[in-house]
């Protein structure tokens, strides 16, 4: 199983935290952000959510 791709929509805190701080300061032109967008929605259809456990 290949560790380094992504498995459930949900990250850690930690995750979230280190690609805030990399992104900070960046500009992007509209064309740009729309093309982001819909790749992204387009990427995150094929993703499940992760299963919620049951006590």
């Amino acid at each position: 199983m290949n560790t380094n791709k992504r498995q459930y929509r949900e990250l850690n805190p930690e995750t979230k935290e280190k690609i805030s701080q990399s992104m900070r300061g960046r500009g992007k032109s509209i064309s740009h952000k729309e093309a982001i967008s819909n790749g992204l929605k387009s990427y995150w259809k094929n993703i499940p959510h992760k299963p919620i456990e049951k006590d």
